[in-house]
């Protein structure tokens, strides 16, 4: 996480075996994500509600960051972002970009999408580079190919969007979808995260993780 600020941004640490994080409110780990994937040597092999079956006193939580996070002051700025107004999941993508390795975890970056016209581009620049601690700015936008996106209508994660219009360009930020993938290449005799799309709610404000 620390190497990979942008797709893997830390906001909260557990204690070994203490599936409560309190700096981030009254939150119990193994009931609070709407969906987990248990995973075990890089294989999925389930995807409860909850973890109370599956919690050890050995498991520490990650908390990362998320670009849902963001989109409230790109909506209150006039922003329209499609996935909310269609009532689907953002698109997710694996790239061709590189994290920084870190031991036994390399791999590389997975992206979310949201397609904007350039000007609402350019003010998603603006507006995301305050909320580093939620991905930042956009790391890449317009040809999906030169990040080693082969077609942005077949995401590996969450739903396919709908066809760009002609004044829109695909606008992609850093996601923490990431670990996941690493996580699978590095084939961990156990691990837990959450299912793409079904994120842990906790009580800080959007405007608590503002830089500016």
């Amino acid at each position: 996480c620390q190497k990979n600020p942008k797709p893997c941004p830390l906001i909260g640490l557990g204690y070994k075996g203490d599936p409560n994080l309190r700096d981030l409110g009254d939150i119990d780990i193994r009931t609070d994500v709407p969906k987990y994937r248990i995973w075990e040597k890089g294989e999925i092999v389930d995807e409860p509600l909850d973890i109370k079956n599956y919690w050890n006193e050995d498991l520490v939580t990650f908390i990362l960051g998320c670009s849902m996070s963001f989109e409230l002051p790109l909506i209150e700025a006039g922003i329209e972002i499609q996935h909310i107004k269609n009532n689907t999941t953002v698109p997710m993508y694996r790239t061709s970009i590189e994290c920084e390795p870190a031991g036994q975890f390399h791999g590389k970056m997975v992206v979310s999408m949201r397609p904007l016209s350039t000007k609402d581009a350019i003010k998603s620049i603006q507006i995301c580079s305050k909320f580093p601690s939620v991905h930042g700015a956009p790391i890449h936008f317009g040809n999906p190919e030169e990040i080693g996106v082969k077609d942005i209508m077949n995401p590996e994660y969450g739903d396919p969007p709908r066809p760009l219009k002609n004044n829109e360009i695909p606008v992609f930020w850093a996601c923490g979808v990431t670990p996941q993938l690493i996580l699978e290449k590095s084939k961990l005799d156990f691990c837990i995260t959450h299912k793409p799309g079904c994120m842990l709610i906790t009580d800080k404000l959007n405007s608590d993780l503002a830089t500016l």
